[in-house]
């Protein structure tokens, strides 16, 4: 069904997720008002994308026309947008980057205070030590679709550590264990992947490129968390990353959306 241009458009998001920041941001580029809606502090706001069949954000809205917010030119369809297209770096520059914001995560791991682990990030129910296993688990998911045929579904990014694998150690063998992955399937796969294949992704349709491209800038942001992490704890971040890392990846320009409140209008 399309909705009409009368029915409001709404942006559903939560504290912490790169992709509602990155929707957001895109919105307020275009000048596009909307009702943003914090599905952790509006508790009808889930129940409100179940009557949809939809179970996680970002979601752009409007009327029962809506698309997931990891995918931009979805996000310009629903909101009236012009979209004109992106750029992406070459795999081997994705890989590169990825590669380097992997170990920028072990590095900032090593620097936490064990008592911090269990600290949780601003009003998202996330520990230290669930970051540092989010972005490991960001690739690890990567590697799971291109080596094992796996379906990215909609628990793909809400892995957290088991019991007992939250300690710096588990943490730190899981960190290495993906990055010795993500090495060999580069050295093995790197040059004969198809990456115009379409992705088995939840969240809309993607290329494997795409997919790739996701897989790099997503991590690349909880780093910049993670070290604002640690600023916030008064410890400097060994080779802190510079805005020459992050250059021409498809990012928010926030590390944190410091939007207050469960329900407000941006625009």
């Amino acid at each position: 069904m399309t909705a009409t241009r009368t029915e409001p458009l709404k942006a559903y998001w939560q504290p912490g997720c790169s992709s509602c920041l990155r929707m957001k941001e895109f919105l307020q580029r275009h000048g596009v008002a909307f009702e943003s809606i914090n599905v952790l502090a509006d508790k009808a706001a889930f129940a409100d994308l179940a009557r949809l069949g939809i179970r996680s954000v970002p979601i752009i809205r409007r009327g029962d026309d809506w698309a997931n917010g990891q995918v931009l030119r979805d996000v310009a369809r629903i909101a009236g947008i012009r979209w004109g297209g992106s750029r992406i770096l070459p795999p081997e520059e994705l890989q590169a980057r990825l590669t380097l914001f992997q170990a920028a995560a072990r590095r900032f791991l090593a620097q936490l205070p064990d008592d911090a682990l269990p600290a949780m990030l601003p009003n998202r129910p996330r520990s230290y030590a669930s970051l540092a296993f989010h972005i490991f688990s960001i690739a690890d998911a990567f590697l799971d679709h291109e080596l094992d045929g796996t379906r990215l579904d909609e628990n793909a990014y809400n892995r957290v550590p088991g019991p007992g694998k939250d300690t710096r150690a588990a943490l730190t063998g899981y960190g290495e264990a993906v990055a010795r992955r993500l090495e060999n399937w580069w050295a093995v796969h790197g040059s004969k992947t198809d990456w115009n294949r379409r992705a088995d992704v939840y969240y809309g349709e993607q290329s494997v490129e795409e997919f790739f491209e996701r897989t790099t800038w997503h991590c690349g942001q909880h780093v910049r968390q993670f070290m604002m992490v640690l600023d916030q704890l008064g410890i400097t971040p060994q080779d802190r990353l510079g805005p020459e890392a992050f250059a021409d990846l498809p990012m928010p320009e926030k590390v944190w959306d410091d939007e207050p409140g469960p329900a407000t209008r941006a625009s």
